[in-house]
């Protein structure tokens, strides 16, 4: 088994510089929104400003400048420091949800069912601003007094406004397992009662307090399909912002007791063989998810 796949998941990969430094160094953060070269991305409630066609298809992000009227009436506390990208500085401007006069030929759009037709840096990009943003919206409270929060270090840190509390607060990352689980000539999948018909995947859950990844592993694996695993090894991870997981990709091998006991949280869960996956018997993750790419490991494999 591979200890690190050859390619970055999908949303992940040296797509940008995030120039950590800079966040705190407020003259060279006012050279950067003041840079013409400098890129703006928008967000408004969630959703991104994109490219629309004359049919009405979404292939681009809509940049703006530093001259656009969306960004210069955002106040500086919704000016976000994403890092460089590409060849220029990349600003994101987080507006909350309301109504705005958009650029012509764009539109506002979820990512996820777009994130596989916009350029892979693009949708990573994409995917880092939704996270901040969501997490922004979230956090618009001090989560111990109750008063608002301020934005600091670029955007990057919400600060309780109470000057007599120093309580400060980062962006909200949920780690979450997912495994593909073999006995060696089958793969352990189930499947979700909303998913399409017959799509099937790994398994996967949230880590709990006091928990190590591997026993998390075990231990969704267990409630789920009543496997015991035995040797349990890490593949690779995603970022996966739809809210705010990181995707913990492992393999793990299947122990004695391998007879399935479904629980309450899958409609099915079955063994299949490579034939059954290679002959499109199930219907499986689309390619920019890590399910997919830990299944086709073990596929590999055989």
């Amino acid at each position: 088994m591979s200890p690190h796949p050859a390619a970055p998941n999908f949303f992940a990969g040296p797509y940008i510089d995030r120039r950590t430094e800079v966040r705190e160094d407020e003259a060279t953060l006012g050279a950067i929104r003041a840079d013409p070269a400098t890129r703006f991305v928008l967000c408004v409630g969630g959703l991104h400003l994109l490219l629309a066609g004359e049919a009405g298809d979404v292939a681009r992000i809509a940049f703006l400048d530093k001259d656009h009227p969306l960004v210069r009436s955002a106040a500086e506390e919704e000016l976000v420091l994403l890092g460089w990208f590409l060849d220029a500085w990349c600003i994101l401007v987080d507006l909350p949800e309301r109504s705005i006069a958009l650029p012509e030929a764009t539109a506002l759009c979820e990512l996820r069912p777009l994130a596989a037709i916009l350029p892979a840096p693009e949708s990573a990009l994409l995917a880092y601003a939704r996270g901040l943003s969501l997490w922004r919206a979230r956090q618009r409270f001090c989560g111990v007094c109750g008063a608002p929060t301020h934005s600091m270090r670029a955007g990057h840190v919400l600060r309780c406004s109470d000057p007599r509390a120093t309580h400060e607060f980062f962006p909200r990352i949920d780690p979450a397992i997912i495994v593909l689980v073999s006995d060696g000539d089958r793969a352990l999948l189930g499947r979700q009662a909303s998913w399409p018909p017959n799509r099937y995947s790994t398994i996967a859950g949230f880590v709990e307090p006091g928990e190590s990844l591997e026993d998390a592993v075990a231990r969704e694996v267990l409630e789920e399909t009543g496997v015991e695993v035995d040797a349990v090894h890490y593949h690779s991870s995603q970022p996966w912002p739809f809210p705010a997981s990181l995707m913990l990709g492992f393999r793990a091998t299947a122990g004695a007791r391998a007879e399935i006991r479904r629980g309450s949280e899958l409609e099915d869960v079955q063994w299949f063989s490579r034939a059954d996956l290679t002959a499109g018997r199930v219907l499986l993750p689309p390619p920019q998810a890590i399910a997919r790419r830990l299944i086709g490991s073990w596929l590999e494999e055989g």
